[in-house]
């Protein structure tokens, strides 16, 4: 919506943001606060860089068992508890860090899930192309259908799967196929938008227009 606001014959148009309870989400994108901007301006976006990929890695291994709005509630105090997630930074942690980490009520007090974030930091560390380009090389090509509802989205896929055989084998921890998944959606490696969301869009096509995606490629 635009409005014109006249002062002494000079006419300015201001463009006045769209609320959001017009904007028709992805189910879960309504059902807290915290997922809306969530929803709106991170999940399903292109992330890339390495730091910030062992983030989101570490959050979803953090989220397994968990919600995932709880992680969310808790990812300043993550930040803040993990050197703001610098792969360097985390795996030059100590056992004293670890129990620091095991003290600190911000975050999940998990023990395996902190000494594989620790590990996995390390791993990466190990990643000749870095992590983010080990990441993105199991992002599907071609297209596929976009999931109608909730109910289209899978948990796993061929990729998740073998992204996370690689990572095991490459000395990751805690990451499982859907772990790996959920990491895929969140960082736009696939994009899980359902068909009737304002962001399930492809260059520029108007929402519900598009019968199958292509991803990356």
């Amino acid at each position: 919506m635009t409005t014109d606001l006249s002062d002494g014959g000079t006419s300015v148009a201001v463009v006045e943001p769209v609320p959001t309870t017009d904007r028709v989400r992805c189910a879960w994108g309504d059902s807290a606060p915290e997922y809306v901007a969530y929803h709106d301006e991170e999940w399903g976006t292109p992330l890339h860089g390495d730091d910030a990929l062992f983030e989101r890695l570490c959050l979803e291994a953090f989220q397994s068992g968990l919600s995932w709005i709880t992680i969310l509630r808790k990812r300043p105090a993550f930040r803040a508890a993990f050197a703001g997630f610098s792969i360097d930074a985390v795996a030059a942690f100590t056992a004293d860090d670890e129990a620091r980490l095991m003290a600190d009520a911000g975050i999940v007090r998990n023990r395996a899930k902190i000494a594989a974030a620790i590990r996995n930091a390390r791993a990466a560390q190990e990643v000749p192309e870095g992590l983010s380009a080990l990441l993105w090389s199991f992002a599907p090509t071609g297209e596929r259908p976009r999931p109608a509802t909730l109910a289209d989205v899978p948990a796993t896929s061929p990729e998740s799967t073998a992204m996370a055989r690689e990572l095991k084998r490459r000395g990751f921890a805690f990451v499982g196929p859907t772990t790996a998944y959920a990491l895929m959606q969140a960082t736009g490696m696939v994009d899980d938008h359902v068909a009737t969301c304002f962001r399930a869009t492809r260059e520029g096509a108007p929402v519900g227009s598009v019968a199958v995606i292509r991803d990356h490629g």
